[in-house]
């Protein structure tokens, strides 16, 4: 795939650069994490607004591929005793709470649905695009539930149309507030719900299925963390 052959609008509204984005370590090597208790989600979202704040940007950018230890925080990750997830497949976008979200290309909704439960997406919708004749999903998790409200399957949207917007906590999945935003080429049947989230074991499969948001996104200030 040929992505510089495409427009694509920014999702956030405007494009993310150094200007207005931070990149933030989720990964283990990060040692604040050590001290942050990650199962408090007010003083979770204060460490990264903080962070965010005392640099001077409007969002903090979660990496793709990054082995992260924010994961531990809920069980949803665990798919049993030896094989946890913690390997990220999309990318987060870190802001305050109802911050707009536009449709990156042109699609129409594939599906939604609440995903409830701690550490889970919160409020999903998923596009499918085409791209040179071939289908690709986009997926947006940690929405506010009010986004959901008078969706239909099929419906279309243009680039740049308002889509949705982040989601507060507890609402969100109770994550500090955040868009993780990710590609899927095959759904494979799912619906309104896709692993964000991958195991060592599994990398190979959702890294092929999965590619690069950034491809999408254009965001210059990105590079690998903890991978």
């Amino acid at each position: 795939m040929n992505w510089n052959s495409f427009d694509f609008s920014p999702v956030m509204g405007v494009p993310l650069s150094a200007k207005n984005s931070l990149q933030l370590d989720f990964s283990a090597a990060n040692p604040e994490l050590e001290t942050l208790d990650l199962a408090d989600t007010a003083a979770f979202e204060a460490q990264v607004l903080g962070t965010l704040r005392q640099a001077g940007k409007t969002y903090g950018i979660g990496g793709y591929l990054e082995r992260r230890a924010i994961y531990r925080r809920s069980e949803v990750f665990r798919a049993s005793e030896a094989d946890f997830r913690n390997i990220h497949l999309g990318v987060d976008i870190w802001t305050e709470a109802g911050a707009p979200i536009y449709t990156p290309y042109p699609g129409r909704i594939h599906s939604f649905q609440d995903n409830a439960g701690f550490g889970n997406y919160g409020p999903t919708i998923i596009l499918e695009h085409e791209l040179d004749g071939r289908k690709l999903h986009t997926l947006y998790g940690h929405l506010q539930l009010s986004d959901l409200a008078g969706l239909q399957v099929g419906l279309e949207y243009q680039a740049g149309a308002l889509l949705c917007h982040v989601g507060p906590f507890p609402e969100n999945g109770d994550w500090p507030a955040h868009l993780h935003f990710q590609l899927i080429w095959d759904l494979g049947g799912a619906w309104g719900d896709y692993p964000g989230v991958a195991s060592q074991k599994d990398l190979e499969h959702y890294r092929a299925n999965c590619p690069d948001p950034n491809e999408m996104l254009r965001c210059g200030i990105l590079k690998s963390i903890g991978g």
